[in-house]
């Protein structure tokens, strides 16, 4: 106590001196000095309220990182520390004036327990200065006035918080009046312990504090900065929804005791993972082919409790389910020679090469056709042993991307790209079809600042001037992570009288074969509608899909760039209004594009129609060499 004594009571005991001087009564000098110390801290307070600000304005970005990258803890706390620095937001400014009253409540203490020492006062009727009738160095002895006073400006301060400060605002219920709650019993044991002079220190700085507020929202006035009408808010789940999500949890990790108990009690020789049920049309021509061609078991892991595979019958075909989290173990135990994924950055962040098993060969297939320099991360393929390449293109890179880096090479398996090949033989087994009036598809990325997010509504205030039908087909991870956003997107399309429909519904690509013309933004989608149909595509040029920023390294243009004009038209946001006329023109001229589309097929991509055969060898290979 000692030192708090020296630190804190000399500062603000120079303080309360020259406060003293000023007034020449105890209590006067306690009402000078919390003035005096309010106006020092008030630069302190008008930082943070410009910092609420603009955590408070940022928050729909960070909502739509959280639902991006949940899971992927990491790579959220990247991108959080980016936006973080790129508007300025520094979380220690908005407790700096918190921290700040810590020393200050000390330092009064001090100052109100001693002042003799510390104002130089030798008059002890001086030291009993009387205020209301009150002895300010006494503890409370059946007078209730201060502590009254306490009570009232800590409940004060804490609905007017509520009300106007602009961090209070957003928490939910219990967040506001759980602390003024807190506050209110704290300040009510606390005017009870300590001397009264304190305690009106602390009345008289709730009270400033209000003052503070207000002039702080003059200054910096929050809605002057946030758009709260137009601001996307992430809907939390109710009571019902976060129930569900509890009882759900609780089931997914009982199935996955018993799915992992299984899976690490049989040998196995290949192992597919597949991050969700949609997953399985990228593995299936090579699984088929080795079930129809060897003897080998093959064992698949999901991280969907809902995968489709879990009601396939088929022979030599073994499934589990695993969750995210407890993916992490698996991973790291991991005990199959071979293992096949379509999820890059492996080793990068949480999901580990096995320590378990050093020899294990990891090969990488990519769910979408496109440039692996420009759509995954830098660095995404350099923990893979073997990559399946699907073009010339994407052999290419990957040698470019080793030179570059000086990498060691990796196995590169010119096979193709599987779901291409079942796409080609569904859609030459459908009945011909055509549709009375054009029907246009909406197939979009949910990348970020996809067509969605970013330019939905001109773009259809432009095809709704068509004689078509429309549908709209958001990816998959885009319903699952930004329910809000869907919903506000089907409460204002999905209607019978604007001819649109919202496609949720991802069991059939039926909509994608028989759609005239499909619209996206930088989706692989619309190479496999285009490389099936033979129909052209309309791309609008939304921001770039980048995930690499080090794409520029190598010099190859990415397939994305070039292929984008080549199979249809690109249309740049800010033209939208002329979408309808392009995609008339685009109509009527979709026959000019079956060329192109063939001599690129041909051209430049691996084994066309025997893309399973091609990867399903080399694995039935591999395991065989283990064999021996």
């Amino acid at each position: 106590m000692n030192f708090i004594d020296i630190i804190f009571g000399t500062v603000f005991g120079l303080i309360m001196r020259l406060c003293y001087v000023a007034t020449d009564n105890f209590a006067w000098a306690i009402v000078l000095f919390t003035i005096v110390v309010r106006a020092l801290m008030f630069p302190l307070s008008l930082m943070s309220q410009k910092n609420s600000i603009i955590l408070v304005k940022i928050k729909p970005i960070l909502d739509d990182l959280q639902a991006r990258y949940e899971g992927e803890f990491e790579l959220l706390r990247k991108e959080q520390k980016a936006l973080y620095k790129k508007e300025k937001y520094s979380a220690i400014k908005s407790l700096l004036p918190l921290l700040a009253q810590i020393p200050i409540i000390m330092g009064v203490i001090s100052v109100v327990n001693n002042p003799i020492g510390h104002l130089g006062v030798h008059n002890q009727e001086e030291i009993n200065a009387m205020f209301f009738g009150m002895d300010m160095l006494a503890l409370p002895d059946g007078n209730l006035i201060i502590p009254i006073l306490a009570i009232a400006s800590t409940i004060l301060l804490c609905v007017m918080q509520n009300l106007f400060n602009v961090i209070s605002r957003e928490q939910g219920f219990i967040g506001k009046y759980g602390v003024m709650v807190f506050l209110t019993v704290f300040t009510g044991w606390f005017v009870f312990v300590v001397p009264q002079g304190v305690g009106l220190f602390w009345t008289l700085s709730n009270i400033t504090a209000v003052l503070a507020l207000a002039i702080c929202n003059y200054i910096y006035n929050p809605k002057k900065y946030i758009d709260y009408e137009n601001r996307s808010v992430r809907i939390k789940p109710t009571r019902e929804e976060k129930a569900a999500m509890r009882e759900k949890r609780k089931i997914e990790k009982e199935r996955e005791k018993v799915d992992m108990q299984r899976f690490f009690s049989v040998d196995k020789e290949v192992v597919f993972y597949s991050e969700a049920s949609g997953f399985y049309k990228y593995f299936q021509g090579f699984i088929d082919y080795i079930i129809e061609n060897s003897d080998i078991t093959v064992h698949y892991l999901s991280s969907d409790i809902n995968d489709q595979v879990f009601g396939l019958e088929k022979s030599q075909f073994e499934a589990y389910f695993c969750g995210s989290h407890g993916l992490i173990t698996t991973f790291m135990k991991m005990d199959a020679p071979v293992v096949v994924m379509t999820m890059p950055d492996l080793n990068a962040y949480h999901y580990k090469r096995s320590i378990v098993r050093k020899d294990i060969e990891y090969i990488y297939t990519d769910h979408g056709l496109g440039s692996c320099n420009l759509t995954l991360r830098t660095g995404g393929l350099n923990n893979y042993d073997t990559i399946f390449c699907q073009s010339t293109d994407y052999n290419e890179e990957i040698m470019a991307t080793e030179r570059a880096y000086n990498l060691p090479e990796k196995n590169l398996v010119n096979v193709g790209f599987s779901l291409l090949d079942i796409l080609l033989k569904n859609y030459d087994n459908m009945a011909e079809r055509s549709n009375e009036v054009p029907q246009i598809l909406i197939a979009p990325s949910w990348q970020r600042d996809n067509i969605l997010e970013y330019c939905l509504d001109p773009l259809m205030e432009s095809l709704l001037k068509l004689d078509c039908d429309v549908i709209i087909r958001p990816h998959p991870e885009f319903i699952k992570r930004f329910p809000g956003k869907m919903k506000k997107i089907s409460e204002k399309y999905d209607n019978e009288r604007n001819r649109v429909t919202i496609q949720t519904d991802f069991s059939s690509s039926e909509t994608v074969y028989n759609s005239d013309l499909v619209i996206t933004d930088w989706s692989s989608i619309a190479l496999e509608f285009s490389l099936t149909t033979k129909k052209p595509s309309l791309f609008i040029n939304t921001p770039m899909k980048v995930m690499n920023p080090e794409w520029r390294k190598i010099e190859i243009e990415p397939m994305d760039f070039w292929l984008r004009d080549n199979i249809g038209v690109s249309l740049d946001v800010d033209k939208l209004d002329k979408a309808n006329e392009v995609v008339e023109d685009l109509l009527n001229r979709k026959d000019d594009y079956k060329t192109t589309i063939l001599n690129f097929m041909s051209g430049r991509l691996y084994n066309v129609g025997h893309t399973a055969k091609a990867g399903g060898e080399y694995i039935i290979d591999q395991i065989m060499l283990r064999r021996e």
